[in-house]
């Protein structure tokens, strides 16, 4: 999983940071304002069932953008794609540099993917490592809050690591202790659903749901704390617009997407393979989905970056 995408990588109110309702609202604002450069996509968008035009904000991963010169020129070219926001990865962003380049293109970063999260574990059954992991997590928030972001991906760690109760248990010890800093920065900690061999059956089939995901985001019993869910990361496992319906509009704060084709067992890019959008797309109006939505797929140039924005376009009926 790790090498397919390429990674490197609401709880009490303060009065003072914004909750998600004023994050989506000035998400609004931003995609409105930001409509005046993009071409419309109206025809396309009503010849999609269920279309999500004006609910999801595009965004990518920093990683993809395979394009030479400085971060704003990294910036400037998603812009162009199509792109409304950029993930860094934290902790070990240069805040002073992605401010610059945030000023520079005028383009946001909406997140964070927490980039030592496979390797620093918050399941690890060595109490140190989870210490290292825990401070991590509370760099990436500041970080992310510095520069404007409101969400941090977290994948919590693996099922190798021990027992399932044993390392749910710790690991909801050791994420909790975030979570005051979290709802005190107005950041998000958003728990991908990923190929780590927990929270379900890394050997079962296709007719798997989303109960675990569920029950494990309640334990944090906190509006800080809910899912970056992974569109193509489970379509192996289960139907992903029942995991949707199923974990809801409280618990899905943003999405990610890739392909994937269960005839051939392997990711694709997000316009191939056989994931069922149709039914995803209906599944995001029945949750009332309003939110941004991350492609995780090999980077490239200008180009490349392009057709994956229209792909998502096609996808979701943007």
């Amino acid at each position: 999983m790790e090498n397919f995408i390429g990674r490197v990588c609401y709880g009490m109110h303060h009065s003072n940071h914004p909750t998600r309702r004023d994050f989506l609202a000035k998400a609004s604002l931003l995609a409105a304002s930001s409509a005046l450069s993009f071409t419309p996509r109206t025809h396309a968008a009503a010849s999609v069932p269920n279309a999500l035009a004006g609910r999801i904000y595009k965004t990518l991963k920093i990683g993809m953008i395979k394009v030479n010169g400085s971060l704003t020129d990294k910036f400037k070219a998603a812009k162009e794609a199509g792109f409304m926001g950029v993930e860094m990865n934290a902790p070990g962003m240069d805040v002073a540099e992605t401010k610059k380049a945030i000023a520079e293109s005028q383009l946001p970063v909406d997140g964070t993917v927490c980039g030592t999260h496979w390797k620093i574990r918050h399941t690890s059954a060595d109490a140190e490592t989870r210490k290292q992991a825990l401070e991590d997590l509370k760099t990436a928030l500041q970080d992310t809050r510095a520069v404007g972001g409101h969400s941090v991906l977290l994948v919590v760690g693996k099922g190798e690591d021990g027992p399932e109760k044993e390392i749910w248990e710790r690991s909801v010890e050791n994420i909790k202790k975030a979570v005051p800093l979290a709802a005190e920065l107005g950041v998000q900690i958003v728990i991908e659903n990923v190929w780590n061999q927990f929270l379900y059956n890394h050997d079962g089939g296709a007719d798997q749901n989303a109960e675990k995901f569920v029950k494990y985001v309640d334990e944090f019993n906190s509006p800080w704390v809910g899912m970056q869910f992974d569109i193509g990361n489970h379509w192996k496992y289960g139907s992903m617009g029942d995991w949707i319906r199923q974990l809801g509009n409280k618990r899905v704060l943003k999405l990610d997407v890739k392909g994937f084709s269960r005839k051939d067992d392997k990711f694709t890019p997000i316009g191939q393979g056989d994931i069922d959008y149709a039914d995803v797309r209906k599944a995001l109006h029945e949750i009332n989905f309003h939110g941004w939505l991350a492609a995780e797929v090999a980077g490239g140039d200008l180009d490349y970056l392009k057709g994956v924005a229209r792909e998502m376009d096609e996808a979701f009926g943007l």
